[in-house]
């Protein structure tokens, strides 16, 4: 690696600048924050800056991948005004996104594809990547007014996800049309049948709805099964639903658990 330069003011008030999602469109360029982050995800994807501060790199250095460009020594307060996080951890990657993966054509038979109808919390986003990732799903269809998966919350809360779950934005409804040619499409809904009663396919589509409004009236006419996960015991009274990220996680669990059984 070469030796270090030195953050420019035009840089640092640029790096800030992708904390906006239409900033981070027109350079075509995302920050991943923090120590593991960028240890374990930055390798995956085209680095345009790697900016850390002395004591970072004086601990961290040995541990970076080699071939990432040249690092940028920056002071505490520097990182602070170009992160999105409430504690920096002294390093940010800056990157280039990836062109985003074509649209399925079609389904496996076996394979499990997620679905995000309107989904806008960040938080929520990466945690659904990262369940998506342990539950091995590597595709996630999205509305086009679903929340940006580069958002640094999002990143953040995927964990390394992002290096390995694409997300396609698309005309939802459209695409789920065409795909249910040759595959079901599961909807979560809170009147659907008992997941643990319904037959499911090892393969197919499971959509997730926004986190007020569930799933969109035009999406939920190109579901074909409409599912539910119950409370326990049923009828006793609970909070009104689960959050999406939660209702995600259980979902896929019975699905994969009905898998291998």
């Amino acid at each position: 690696m070469t030796q270090p330069q030195t953050l420019t003011t035009s840089l640092r008030k640029s790096i800030a600048s992708l904390r906006n999602s239409r900033q981070r469109r027109q350079a075509g360029l995302f920050v991943i924050e923090g120590t593991r982050a960028v240890l374990d995800t930055a390798a995956w994807f085209d680095v345009e800056h790697l900016v850390a501060t002395h004591a970072w790199l004086d601990e961290h250095r040995h541990m970076l991948t080699p071939g990432l460009p040249a690092p940028i020594v920056a002071k505490n307060d520097e990182i602070a005004r170009m992160s999105s996080l409430t504690t920096p951890q002294g390093v940010m990657a800056v990157c280039r996104m990836p062109q985003q993966p074509d649209e399925p054509t079609e389904i496996g038979k076996d394979e499990l594809l997620l679905a995000l109808d309107k989904v806008q919390d960040p938080g929520n986003l990466g945690t659904i990547m990262r369940i998506a990732d342990w539950m091995g799903i590597t595709r996630i269809l999205a509305s086009t007014d679903t929340v940006d998966l580069y958002n640094p919350k999002a990143i953040q809360a995927s964990m390394g996800a992002i290096a390995r779950v694409s997300i396609i934005y698309t005309d939802l409804p459209a695409t789920l049309r065409r795909l249910s040619r040759s595959a079901e499409v599961y909807g979560t809904f809170l009147d659907g049948d008992n997941i643990y009663h319904t037959p499911l396919t090892t393969g197919g589509i499971i959509v997730m709805g926004n986190e007020g409004n569930g799933i969109s009236p035009e999406t939920a006419e190109e579901v074909t099964r409409r599912i539910r996960i119950p409370s326990y015991p049923e009828g006793r009274p609970t909070v009104e639903s689960l959050n999406v990220s939660m209702a995600t996680a259980i979902t896929l669990a019975e699905f994969r658990r009905r898998a291998n059984s």
